[in-house]
This record gives C-alpha cells, sequence and structure tokens, in this order.
C-alpha cells in the first residue's frame, strides 16, 4: 500500500560522534507529491535544528498544502509548528518539552497530556515509545482495526492508549519574564500543604483576582487554581512512589481533606485513580 522512503536534505548524516550514520533514500527536492510524511523527533537544541532544516520545514508544508498528510513523533512537532501548519490546531509532544514549546509557539493550542492528537490531515504524539501507538493508530486508519490489533500482537504494544499524563514529571512552569508570577508560584509550591485559596494568594502580591489569573495564565498555560492542583499531586506522587502512606495519609500531607476531590483531582491530572498509581509504580507497597 506505500512505498517507504527515508528523505532528507544531505547525503548521509553522523550521530553521536560517529556511533552510527543515517543514508536517506532520497533528497526532499526529488519528492514533489507523496501521501503521508512522519517527521522523528528531533535533538534537543530546537532553534539550532530548526534554523538548519528550514529547507525541510518549507518542503513539508508544501507538501501539506498539495494534500500530504503528515505526522509527528515526539519533539518532531517543533518541526511541524514551525511550518504555521499547526497555528490554531491542537497537538502534543513530549511532557517535558511542553514549556518551551508553548514559549515558541503560543499559537499552537498544546495539549501534552493527550499521546496522539487527529486534525485535518495532521497527527501529533507524546514523547519517547509512545510513538508505537502513534504507528497503530496509523496502521488502522490507512488499513483497518484487525491490521492494527495484530501489529499490536506483534509488537506487544498497548493499543487504544490515549494519554502520557501518568508518565509526567511536573518540574513548574518558570521559564517566563513575569517575577510576580514566579514568587507567586514559589510561594504555592512551599505552602500548598494548607489551604490556600487564589484570593488571598493575589492580596498577597497585591494584585486583583482577574489581573492576577490573566498573568498566571499568560506566564505559566495554567490557571493559579490548576497550578496549585499540579504541584499538590505531583508531591503525592512522589509520596506514593516511595513510602507505604495511605491514600488518606498522603491526600493530607498535600492539603485534601475530602477523599473524593483529591481522587478527582488526582485521576484528571494522572489518568488514573492513587490507588492505581500506587500499584504500579511502588512495588514495595505492593
Amino acid at each position: 500500500m506505500f512505498t517507504i522512503q527515508l528523505a532528507g536534505l544531505s547525503k548521509e548524516v553522523d550521530f553521536h560522534g560517529g556511533l552510527f550514520s543515517v543514508r536517506p533514500h532520497t533528497y526532499i527536492s526529488a519528492i514533489a507529491k507523496t501521501d503521508l510524511i512522519i517527521i522523528p523527533s528531533l535533538n534537543h537544541n530546537y532553534e539550532l535544528a530548526l534554523k538548519e532544516n528550514k529547507k525541510l520545514v518549507d518542503w513539508v508544508a508544501a507538501r501539506y498544502k498539495d494534500g500530504a498528510e503528515v505526522a509527528t513523533i515526539c519533539t518532531g512537532a517543533f518541526m511541524l509548528a514551525a511550518s504555521g501548519l499547526l497555528d490554531g490546531k491542537n497537538c502534543s509532544t513530549h511532557w517535558a518539552v511542553a514549556e518551551n514549546f508553548r514559549m515558541m509557539f503560543p499559537k499552537v493550542k498544546l495539549e501534552p497530556g493527550r499521546l496522539i492528537t487527529d486534525e485535518h490531515g495532521i497527527y501529533t504524539n507524546g514523547g519517547a515509545f509512545s510513538f508505537l501507538n502513534l504507528m497503530i493508530y496509523l496502521v488502522e486508519k490507512y488499513y483497518d482495526r484487525q491490521t492494527a490489533i495484530f501489529c499490536a500482537k506483534v509488537f506487544q504494544i498497548d493499543i487504544d492508549r490515549n494519554s502520557q499524563s501518568a508518565f509526567a514529571i511536573f518540574t513548574g512552569q518558570k521559564q517566563h519574564g513575569d517575577e510576580v508570577v514566579k514568587e507567586a508560584q514559589t510561594y504555592i509550591e512551599r505552602n500548598m500543604q494548607e489551604k490556600l485559596s487564589i484570593e488571598s494568594i493575589s492580596a498577597k502580591f497585591a494584585i486583583g483576582r482577574r489581573n492576577f489569573d490573566r498573568r498566571f495564565i499568560k506566564a505559566t498555560g495554567n490557571t493559579p487554581v490548576e497550578y496549585l492542583q499540579r504541584v499538590k499531586i505531583e508531591a503525592a506522587k512522589k509520596t506514593l512512589e516511595n513510602t507505604r502512606k495511605t491514600i488518606n495519609e498522603v491526600m493530607c500531607e498535600v492539603g485534601y481533606s475530602d477523599v473524593k476531590a483529591f481522587r478527582e483531582v488526582f485521576r484528571k491530572i494522572t489518568g488514573m485513580s492513587p490507588v492505581e498509581y500506587k500499584g504500579r509504580y511502588n512495588k514495595e507497597a505492593v
């Protein structure tokens, strides 16, 4: 059904000090028409990678306008976003680079919790080995469900996984220039076990609630409430991973008094319940 080619700008490229080399089948200039382009992950020097691959970025945009569909793996989303094709569209990438991506491409609707997005012939996916889920997704899209199931069984891939939230590590979102918001973030992190209200936090920094929300969202991509929840849940995750404490003990440590509310927020952020999370990551407790 497909003739698959590795296309590039160079005859040969060395990686990791010559540890291995890649020799594309053809140059992109030789491909004027194609059905599907799959952009692999980039190295983590995104600005340099985009600068040195501008011809490739332009080529992808031109082929998409000619009818090709485009899929990106992990940080390959940076290359597609640089083409402008993702502006106004939903997009996923590796959770660890979400902050950099959001800063570089504010017009893109980043959804770092999603494993795969599918919109107008553009597919994006999360990081690392989740590219296998994207491949299975494309097999089903272009072939059929039964073929996708067969491939998933052969390669032992969990089919229909749709979230990477369980793997995400929240480290804060501080690559911005709003010093007041940074101070507020630090205050939240240091006092997350307390019963904090956003009104009291905004008052502490002498900012009206509405203006505080607006500045916080612009700087971090989260509302203050979402940020507080993510800080609390990240602390809860680490405790569940490393101790034998009960769910109730962990809940109280991070400032929750309502079990139902804690479970709902935990599931919303991680995609699983506290009990499921502990069962997956705490071998000793299990």
